[in-house]
């Protein structure tokens, strides 16, 4: 099954300047974790923008659905930032595209010692081409649905609503 990947920045890929001390955006990982992968069939990695999630307006969101709307594949993942990632999956979810699209991130940039960056994509590109078709949230090993999750900030992982 064709598979596109999608950048959008977040935590996932941000790098440590040892300069500045700061976290900020370079190339994407993707390309690096994917050629590692050595995943089963065609795999595209777009990147649609590089930015934190809380950075994110809806002009933002409206660039995600419309590189959704348009790719041909019917089994994407957008890689996106945590702290805003239920709102893009919303919009997404809402527009109710007959793909199969899943959202996840990371807790912990790749570029990190201890990163959750290449478990969640792996588990979310799994997802991607075995789900029905919709919009999910895949982290920590489980995929939700977009319409019934939320990130709960205080443990650090993605749940149902409550």
């Amino acid at each position: 099954m064709d598979l596109r990947i999608l950048a959008t920045g977040g935590t996932f890929d941000k790098r440590y300047d040892p300069i500045t001390g700061a976290l900020g955006f370079g190339e994407t990982h993707l390309y690096e974790i994917v050629a590692r992968a050595r995943l089963a069939g065609p795999v595209q990695v777009e990147v649609v923008m590089m930015i934190d999630s809380l950075e994110m307006v809806e002009e933002h969101r409206r660039r995600v659905l419309e590189a959704c709307r348009v790719a041909p594949e019917s089994a994407l993942v957008v890689v996106h930032g945590t702290d805003t990632m239920v709102e893009t999956a919303r919009v997404l979810g809402q527009a109710q595209l007959a793909k199969t699209i899943v959202l996840t991130g990371a807790m912990v940039p790749f570029a990190l010692a201890d990163s959750d960056a290449s478990f969640n994509l792996g588990a979310a590109i799994a997802f991607a081409r075995s789900l029905a078709p919709g919009t999910w949230v895949a982290m920590n090993g489980i995929a939700h649905p977009w319409s019934n999750v939320r990130k709960n900030r205080e443990q650090g992982v993605f749940e149902p609503l409550p």
